[in-house]
């Protein structure tokens, strides 16, 4: 081969080269296309374990597609009030949500049954049923219907059962109460003689320093102290019977989510997942020195006694045998929650009930 054909067929191989770049650059693009979303949270960023959700979800996209799908984020209040986070996701005006799905019960009942309803999951139990035992499909089966689509992208594990003016030793210190309370709880509380209030998170305080409500519930030790519950009402009971292991959800704009490039809908998924675990971790690493501290401020620990556990399970079982009486969409999601917690709590109490009572009594008998 002498040196001019050399070169010729260089040149040749050269443009081939080039020619296959310029092809494969728009695939590229069209993968990785650059999307901006807007995602508006149901909390304040005072609370910010809560509220560092949306923020998580949203670095983790960044990263992972070189800052090409950016999520801006809002706390509630910004774009929408926090209680309307969904229906702003449902009609467009924003792209996704940080939310609980048991704010829109008002909409149909089944709602309630995506974050926590009385004596339900806890909280490993809820995020294996959203994962392996079909949750997640039952719930974006029924969310269809609103044009929405979710995912599990928080959990705070039990729930503290509120603040209270008065002690509660009997079912009718209940009565003609005046209780903040979001979800089917404010139904089956209703029962007991509980006047139910929802109202947004960062309007708690001040409706229970005007004496508007009597008492509240919120999330646990870290947020109560944060937003000052203690110098209002000092009788903090628990547990939160009807939060045992509430989800928090990234609710997606069904059309939009699925016009998403396969690789950007994995990723959502993935940030989801993380957030989901996170938030967790960060309330079981908190809640113990927020409690202390509540009680050196003056909280007095109560726990709910067993005549009003009691009443409380009977008045949800009434509760949810009318309901599936007359919504086949709930009864569908309960159902499937019920054969799961079943089995759930069947292996529970073999391993983990036993381990950790040991493990508390050691604790509480300074051995640790």
């Amino acid at each position: 081969m002498d040196r001019r054909q050399f070169f010729r067929q260089a040149s040749s191989a050269g443009l081939g080269a080039a020619a296959a770049t310029t092809l494969a650059a728009p695939a590229i693009a069209q993968e990785n296309p650059k999307i901006t979303w807007r995602m508006t949270s149901s909390f304040t960023k005072n609370t910010d374990i809560l509220f560092s959700a949306c923020t998580d979800i949203a670095t983790s996209v960044s990263e992972a597609t070189d800052g090409n799908f950016t999520i801006h984020t809002f706390a509630a209040g910004e774009v929408v009030p926090g209680l309307q986070a969904a229906d702003a996701v449902a009609n467009g005006t924003v792209e996704m949500a940080h939310t609980c799905s048991y704010y829109y019960i008002g909409k149909d009942p089944a709602f309630a049954l995506g974050t926590a309803i009385p004596f339900g999951l806890n909280a490993r139990q809820t995020n294996s049923w959203f994962s392996v035992g079909g949750g997640n499909e039952l719930l974006n089966e029924f969310l269809a219907g609103y044009n929405l689509y979710a995912m599990p992208a928080g959990n705070t594990g039990a729930q503290m059962g509120g603040w209270y003016r008065k002690e509660i030793n009997t079912v009718d210190d209940l009565k003609g109460l005046k209780m903040r309370i979001a979800g089917l709880a404010g139904q089956v509380m209703q029962k007991l003689g509980v006047t139910p209030q929802q109202i947004a998170g960062g309007d708690v305080y001040a409706a229970l320093e005007k004496g508007t409500i009597d008492a509240t519930e919120f999330v646990g030790p870290y947020d109560d102290q944060k937003l000052g519950f203690v110098k209002v009402a000092k009788y903090y009971y628990y547990p939160a019977w009807w939060e045992g292991g509430p989800a928090v959800h990234a609710f997606f704009n069904l059309d939009k989510f699925k016009a998403l490039p396969k690789s950007y809908q994995r990723i959502l998924k993935d940030a989801c997942a993380a957030a989901n675990a996170n938030m967790l971790a960060r309330y079981d690493a908190s809640n113990a020195k927020a409690l202390r501290q509540l009680v050196a401020e003056g909280a007095v620990l109560k726990a709910f006694n067993q005549q009003v556990l009691d009443a409380a399970y009977k008045a949800a079982q009434e509760t949810y045998a009318e309901i599936n009486a007359k919504n086949p969409a709930f009864k569908k999601i309960y159902d499937s929650q019920q054969a799961f917690k079943k089995d759930a709590y069947l292996w529970a109490q073999i391993a983990d009930y036993s381990y950790d009572t040991f493990m508390m009594i050691q604790q509480r008998n300074g051995t640790l």
